[in-house]
């Protein structure tokens, strides 16, 4: 396999895990959460998740499944896998608990030290929600990672959503470490680094899996990422973007999202 095409998948990959330190930062260094912006951006990454998962990489999937298994099978296994990588992620979602998931909303504003329900506990609560967040973006560090390698026109929009939604998980992080410790510097480090795990899970994933590529491998972990990205889209980034902001904000987003990767998809052809 080419090194270039390796190495870009995983630079993509680490760019992806590392915004959790843009997250940090936005909370470190604002006064205010910028609702709105987070609502849109958040509702554009689901957009794009969404329309790629559907439109490109389930057909890819398709594809590469029914040319090594034949037309029938390879239709059941894409869906299979489709539902496969849906059930990964669901799980990985009901082993967080409530208190540490790193989806529940988080703002700037809990860091004036008047809110005593996060006055307790706070330290463990920032380190557990690390812990929830590397656990969490381990699969997704193998989605972008394997999508990049496959096709690198689809890696770059699929990173860039990555990116975005990891954004208030580093938020997430952040603010209570800041709260309980007072120290910047500490929040910001373990938020940065709990976004390792993505290019961490990129990087076991093809060790693991490498001398193991092939159509069939290939469209089976393709179809697995459309069913992870669609369950972050619908379970995650949008109700989020509804927390953060205005509904129509998020639907904005969200079409905003689609019309770009539709875009982009058009330009490559």
């Amino acid at each position: 396999m080419d090194f270039s095409a390796v190495l870009f998948a995983f630079s993509l990959t680490l760019f992806a895990g590392l915004a959790t330190g843009i997250g940090s930062a936005l909370s470190l260094l604002t006064k205010r959460t910028n609702t709105r912006f987070l609502s849109v951006a958040l509702g554009f990454s689901a957009g794009v998740m969404l329309y790629v998962s559907f439109v490109e990489i389930f057909v890819k999937a398709k594809d590469s499944l029914t040319e090594a298994l034949g037309d029938k099978l390879g239709v059941w296994v894409t869906v299979g896998g489709f539902f496969f990588g849906v059930f990964v992620i669901a799980l990985i979602d009901k082993l967080i608990p409530k208190a540490e998931n790193p989806h529940e909303i988080h703002t700037v504003e809990e860091m004036d030290g008047k809110s005593e329900d996060h006055k307790k506990n706070l330290i463990r609560m920032g380190m557990f929600t690390a812990l929830a967040i590397a656990i969490h973006n381990f699969p997704e560090g193998l989605a972008t990672f394997t999508a990049a390698l496959r096709d690198p026109s689809l890696g770059v929009p699929i990173a860039v959503a990555i990116a975005i939604h990891n954004i208030p998980e580093g938020i997430a992080v952040a603010v209570p470490i800041f709260y309980a410790t007072g120290s910047r510097r500490k929040a910001f480090k373990l938020s940065f680094l709990s976004g390792l795990s993505e290019p961490v899970g990129a990087l076991v994933g093809y060790l693991i899996l490498y001398r193991f590529f092939n159509d069939a491998m290939f469209g089976f972990i393709f179809a697995s990422v459309a069913g992870i990205m669609v369950y972050i889209s619908l379970d995650e980034l949008l109700p989020s973007a509804r927390e953060y902001g205005e509904h129509h904000l998020s639907i904005y987003g969200l079409i905003a999202g689609m019309a770009v990767m539709a875009l982009s998809l058009l330009l490559f052809l």
